[in-house]
């Protein structure tokens, strides 16, 4: 416990001569941190710095509002694709964050209003094709459509 200050010394002083006694006695040597840089040192000032720390420090997360989270998804779901075994699992993958996208097309998400977009099937199939070029296969055609029973007789 640390003494009381005199009524004659100012608090400088005061202050000056603790600091003084400890670094003699040894109190600041061995410290965590000693002679590295501040963190954060450079970057600009940001008021919920502590908050963040202490997350990262707890290894603690907080939920994205529901907007947010699906144009998360989407990305993720993207490179995922890009970096899948084969053609088909691909497109699978972006055929169902597709779906989900489309569902929340119809009901109203937390966060933000954000219209996430579809994301194109073939472009990304484009970008797994060219990190898989060794594995390029032809695309498989479109099923074709039966003809109905009124589209047969008007064209033979």
């Amino acid at each position: 416990m640390t003494e009381r200050k005199s009524p004659g010394v100012s608090f400088e002083t005061w202050i000056d001569r603790q600091i003084r006694e400890a670094t003699e006695r040894g109190e600041f040597d061995d410290l965590p941190g000693a002679g590295k840089p501040l963190p954060g040192e450079g970057r600009p000032y940001d008021e919920m710095w502590w908050i963040k720390q202490k997350m990262q420090a707890e290894n603690l997360s907080f939920p994205l509002p529901g907007t947010l989270a699906l144009r998360k998804e989407a990305e993720e779901s993207r490179a995922a694709a890009v970096g899948a075994r084969t053609e088909a699992e691909a497109r699978r993958i972006i055929e169902e964050i597709n779906d989900r996208i489309r569902e929340s097309y119809g009901k109203p998400l937390s966060g933000p209003p954000l219209l996430q977009p579809l994301i194109d099937v073939e472009e990304v199939v484009g970008d797994w094709r060219a990190r898989h070029p060794a594995e390029e296969k032809p695309a498989p055609e479109p099923p074709r459509r039966k003809r109905s029973f009124f589209q047969r007789i008007r064209h033979g």
